[in-house]
């Protein structure tokens, strides 16, 4: 029962952070694309300057929760995804030298990291999906790529994992774009809606090839579905988003159409966890090595006591999230 609650509460986190820090990315990945002057690109920066590195704690927090509730994978997982992260130099760094060449080189670490920390989740959590070479010790290494085949010895990109990554830039991007949206007016305001609406039919298409995809190397994700009709409305909940998100980009409802992204993107997430459930990290080879929510978890007793220590802790973390956003709330001038 314990093991149970603390996955969901490491899955819950871990949606959080991707839907409030994924609309960072999307914004950090568009920043360069949207805002065609000095003023636009200040105006992109300070809708998400408020609140980026305050999203972020989710991650962290996230990070220790898995830590606490799950060791062994905790140590799986961070032995074989490492990345470095510019995004934050970029934005702290920009205004320190009122520089054209300055700002551009940190506009361009923004961009760029941010874009690529999208990919990097995406294929991430494709790798998690499909499987990984795990040792009998628990810990495994992947190159970058073999021959690009879903196999028990794979890279970390093959032709799934791309897929997956694809999948991720271009649901950010919209979600950034939806954020931009929702926070500026006049010109850029206009553009980010417009290429919200011509990513939407990409972001429909990736979505039905990643599920197809998905359902092709790891069949057995479907077994939790067919053993529980409840959870088949995870997949409605993904389909019903994406038609808002639709009808809402039409009709100019930008709150609207942030919400539906965000719906989306926390489905997706929860679909994942509930394909997964109750494995933590699956082995590409061998069943037997599969990391579980009962071969991986920490004791019972500190899942208990943790767990009192975890619900003070996150209400004053909602608590400081409500506050930011209520202080940052409306369009920026």
């Amino acid at each position: 029962m314990m093991e149970t609650i603390w996955f969901w509460l490491v899955a819950l986190m871990l949606i959080a952070y991707v839907v409030l820090d994924g609309f960072d990315l999307g914004a950090g990945m568009l920043h360069l694309v949207l805002a065609r002057t000095e003023g636009e690109r200040q105006l992109v920066l300070r809708a998400v300057g408020p609140v980026w590195d305050g999203n972020e704690v989710w991650l962290i927090a996230g990070a220790g929760t898995l830590y606490f509730a799950f060791p062994r994978l905790y140590a799986s997982a961070f032995s074989g995804f490492y990345l470095l992260i510019w995004r934050g130099i970029g934005i702290e760094f920009r205004m320190h030298v009122a520089s054209p060449v300055w700002r551009a080189l940190f506009d361009g670490f923004f961009s760029f990291s941010s874009l690529m920390l999208a990919v990097f989740f995406g294929a991430a959590l494709a790798n998690v999906l499909r499987g990984v070479p795990l040792q009998a010790d628990g810990y495994f290494f992947e190159p970058l790529w073999t021959n690009w085949r879903v196999g028990p010895a794979p890279g970390i990109l093959d032709w799934y994992t791309m897929i997956g990554g694809a999948t991720a830039l271009v649901a950010l991007a919209l979600h950034g774009a939806t954020f931009i949206a929702l926070k500026t007016s006049a010109d850029l305001n206009v553009r980010a809606r417009r290429l919200a609406r011509r990513l939407w039919p990409l972001l429909l298409a990736l979505t039905a090839v990643s599920l197809l995809a998905t359902l092709d190397v790891r069949p057995a994700l479907l077994d939790n579905y067919r053993a529980h009709a409840a959870a088949l409305a995870i997949p409605a909940v993904v389909m019903a988003s994406l038609v808002a998100l639709r009808y809402c980009l039409s009709t100019g409802q930008e709150l609207g159409a942030f919400l539906s992204s965000s719906t989306f993107l926390a489905a997706m997430l929860a679909g994942a966890a509930e394909a997964l459930y109750p494995h933590l990290l699956l082995d590409s080879g061998s069943q037997a090595r599969h990391l579980t929510i009962f071969n991986s978890a920490t004791g019972r007793y500190a899942m208990t006591v943790g767990l009192v220590w975890w619900s003070g802790g996150i209400a004053m973390a909602i608590a400081y999230f409500v506050f930011v956003y209520r202080m940052a709330r409306g369009k920026l001038s």
